[in-house]
């Protein structure tokens, strides 16, 4: 079945180069040819004709490799996922809506600007932008450089294009032009070629016309519209044979291996369970071979386990403050969860565990455990974070735990 571009090369040396060079495409799908990344980057050009092949036939991703940058264009298997959001590395926040349009009103200036550039030039065609844009406006998305708040928000973005290798510092502190002093500014040498790859889909947004212009509150409120809109941006034509459609599956499927923690059989169609039936087994040889994952199958699902544990987003939950208290409440939701599948636990109740835990650990673990109403923001943070990693779903005013939550649960 399986072509002999994808079977295993007799030189293991030549297998392990691959493996290190698909997960330094799944670490960082925007790799740029110098700095860190440089050595990582000579390994994937050395096997660009391999990954791309593999990337067409399994995942159906494209990969995009000239002598500034290597560019993976991936597709989620689900294009409704919001768990995954981009994070600031220093204070460790989620992106809001709001440094989300400050990231991509900050692309746009760079594209205007020339080799060089400074926070504050960012930040002044910013404000022009969102001054311009009546969208932008109606949504209540203005942009104050006088503002404490939106200055921060503009800094975690620019990080953020620092990160990716789009932007390099020659001088400055962000953390100074955050603070509002006046002579403090952040000079920056512009990569214009990463700049140019970190468009992931293969249509420009203004080119898809919005036909859902109510407000987007949560994935189950989105409907088919919204859906639709991201399959375009993403050029998702729908298959027209039996060969596309088989193909499709695949993709799916492998899509969700690849990067989701767990794939759960009852997240399928039929049809998709009767494909994994039948070609599971090849399907997770060929990623094993690749990734060098290991395939965890049980009753429920498939969780494809990274003994490096390089290749995941989101820490384990024994890592810090915040990950203890998910840690915690897990254990007591895969409790709760021992009476049956499906067990409901209304957000009150989770509240309420969160409150005890607080009263237990105290400033132990956390610094703002003893303000009022503490307990709701730590709860929602470690809800969102074990939804991520698929081991509860959030519903209508309540937790359900799923089956990979049972790991976590005290033994008997």
């Amino acid at each position: 079945m399986a072509s002999q571009a994808f079977q295993v090369t007799s030189n293991p040396e030549v297998e392990v180069q691959r493996r290190r060079a698909f997960r330094a495409l799944l670490r960082n799908p925007l790799l740029p040819a110098t700095g860190e990344t440089a050595d990582e980057y000579i390994l994937i050009r050395r096997h660009a004709k391999w990954l791309k092949q593999w990337l067409a036939r399994f995942p159906d991703w494209t990969l995009h490799i000239d002598g500034d940058v290597a560019r993976l264009r991936k597709i989620p298997a689900d294009l409704l996922d919001e768990t995954r959001p981009a994070i600031d590395r220093i204070s460790g926040t989620t992106f809001t809506k709001r440094r989300y349009v400050l990231l991509c009103l900050a692309l746009a200036a760079l594209e205007q600007a020339d080799r060089q550039t400074t926070l504050d030039q960012v930040a002044q065609a910013i404000t022009k932008f969102a001054a311009a844009d009546r969208d932008i406006q109606a949504a209540g998305l203005f942009f104050d450089p006088w503002n404490y708040d939106q200055r921060r928000d503009l800094v975690h973005a620019v990080r953020f294009l620092v990160n990716m290798g789009v932007l390099r510092r020659l001088d400055g502190e962000e953390r100074q032009f955050q603070d509002g002093m006046n002579s403090s500014d952040v000079l920056y040498d512009i990569n214009s070629h990463v700049l140019a790859a970190t468009l992931q889909g293969s249509l420009s947004p203004s080119m898809i016309e919005n036909t859902d212009r109510q407000p987007i509150r949560s994935k189950t409120s989105r409907g088919g519209a919204f859906a639709e809109r991201a399959a375009k941006l993403s050029h998702q034509p729908i298959p027209a044979t039996e060969e596309e459609r088989c193909q499709w599956i695949r993709s799916r499927l492998v899509r969700a291996l690849l990067d989701d923690p767990v794939l759960y059989f009852q997240d399928l169609n039929d049809e998709e369970r009767k494909y994994l039936e039948k070609h599971r087994g090849y399907l997770l040889r060929e990623i094993g071979i690749a990734t060098g994952l290991i395939a965890e199958v049980r009753r429920e699902g498939i969780a494809m386990v990274d003994e490096v544990g390089d290749l995941s987003d989101q820490v384990a939950l024994n890592q810090g403050m915040d990950d203890h208290l998910s840690l915690l409440l897990v254990q007591w939701l895969a409790e709760c969860s021992r009476s049956g599948a499906g067990v409901f636990i209304p957000l009150s109740k989770v509240e309420e565990r969160v409150r005890e835990l607080i009263h237990v650990h105290g400033s132990e673990f956390y610094n703002d455990g003893c303000e009022t109403g503490a307990e709701i923001r730590l709860t929602e943070d470690a809800l969102l974070r074990l939804q991520a990693l698929r081991l509860i779903q959030l519903t209508a005013g309540g937790v359900v735990p799923l089956a990979a939550s049972g790991r976590f649960a005290a033994a008997e």
